[in-house]
C-alpha cells in the first residue's frame, strides 16, 4: 500500500515536526479561548494569519531568495483553495465555536478528524482496512456522545455542531493538500495558504459586521499575548510543520496529532482557565480518542 515504503524512510525531521504540532497546536486551543475573550472571532483570525503569511514569505524570500517563492497559477490557486478548507473553513470555525464551548472540548471534537481522513478516502477509491473501518464507528460514536445537549456541560449546542463542521473542513482540505499541484516549497506554499486564509477571514469578519462595536482599546494584554503565540507558533512555526509534513510523510502518521492535542489541551484548559472536564466530556473524548489510535494504529501497519 502507499504508505508501506515511505514507513520505512521516516527521518528524524518527520519526527521533529510531529513533535511542534503534537505540543504547539495542543497548546493553541488554550490561546484561542483567550484571544475571543476581547477580539472578534474572524477578524482576529484573518489578522493573525495574513501576518504570519506575509512574514512567512519575506523571511523565505529573504533566506532563499525570491525564486523560492515562484508557483504557477495553478499551484497558487491549489495553495489559496486548501489554505481557505483548512484554515478559513477549519480552524477559523473553531475559534467561532470557542466562543461557546470550552477549549478542551473543542480540542477533543477536532479529534475525529482522521475518521473523516478514511471516509474520504473510501470514496475517492481507496480501501482501508477493517480496523480503520471500526475506528470511524468509534469515533463517531464519541462524537455521538459530546454532541448530545445537555450531556457535554454548560455549552451552547450551535457551537459544538460548528466545530464538527470545522473537522469536515480540514479533512477535506488535508485530504486535497496531497492530491493537487502545489509549489515545491513548503514554506512558500504555506505562505500562499495563510495569506489567503487570512484575506479571507477579514472578508468574512467584515462581511458579519464584527468590525461595529469593536474598540482596538479595549483589548486585553492577555489577547493580544495570545495572539501574538498563535501567529509565531501557531501559524509560522507548527502550520508551517503540518503543510510540510502533508507533503513528506504518510498521512496516516500525520494524522497522529489529532489524538495527542486533546490531551494536552485538556490539561491546560482544566489548568490554565479552570475549565470543567465532566464525564460525559471525558467518556466522549476517550472513545473519540480510542477510534482514532485505532484508525492510525490500522494504517500504519498497511
Amino acid at each position: 500500500m502507499e504508505d508501506a515504503p515511505v514507513r520505512r524512510r521516516i527521518s528524524g525531521a518527520v519526527w521533529g515536526a510531529l513533535a511542534i504540532v503534537y505540543v504547539v497546536w495542543g497548546s493553541t486551543y488554550l490561546a484561542i479561548r483567550v484571544v475571543v475573550e476581547t477580539m472578534p472571532p474572524f477578524l482576529s483570525t484573518g489578522a493573525r494569519f495574513l501576518t504570519a503569511g506575509l512574514l512567512l514569505a519575506a523571511i523565505t524570500a529573504w533566506r532563499q531568495g525570491p525564486s523560492a517563492l515562484k508557483a504557477t497559477p495553478v499551484q497558487l490557486a491549489s495553495a489559496a483553495m486548501v489554505g481557505l478548507l483548512l484554515l478559513l473553513g477549519g480552524n477559523s470555525l473553531v475559534v467561532l465555536a470557542e466562543t461557546a464551548v470550552p477549549s478542551g472540548l473543542a480540542a477533543l471534537l477536532v479529534a475525529i478528524v482522521p475518521a473523516w481522513v478514511v471516509v474520504l478516502r473510501r470514496l475517492s477509491g481507496e480501501r482501508p482496512g477493517i480496523g480503520a473501518y471500526a475506528g470511524v464507528a468509534l469515533g463517531l460514536a464519541g462524537l455521538a456522545v459530546l454532541t448530545q445537549p445537555g450531556l457535554s456541560g454548560d455549552v451552547r449546542l450551535w457551537g459544538v455542531l460548528t466545530v464538527v463542521a470545522a473537522t469536515l473542513m480540514w479533512s477535506v482540505g488535508s485530504f486535497a493538500s496531497s492530491r493537487i499541484p502545489m509549489a515545491s516549497n513548503p514554506f512558500a506554499v504555506s505562505a500562499y495558504e495563510m495569506t489567503a486564509a487570512g484575506i479571507g477571514c477579514l472578508l468574512v469578519g467584515l462581511g458579519r459586521g464584527e468590525q461595529y462595536g469593536f474598540v482596538l482599546t479595549e483589548v486585553s494584554a492577555r489577547s493580544w499575548t495570545a495572539l501574538a503565540y498563535l501567529v509565531v507558533f501557531g501559524s509560522l512555526i507548527a502550520f508551517t510543520a503540518y503543510a510540510w509534513l502533508l507533503q513528506s510523510a504518510p498521512l496516516s502518521l500525520v494524522a497522529t496529532y489529532a489524538y495527542v492535542n486533546p490531551v494536552v489541551a485538556v490539561c491546560l484548559g482544566a489548568l490554565v482557565l479552570d475549565e470543567e472536564l465532566s464525564w460525559p466530556i471525558a467518556v466522549g473524548g476517550a472513545i473519540v480518542v480510542a477510534g482514532v489510535g485505532l484508525i492510525v494504529s490500522t494504517e500504519r501497519r498497511r
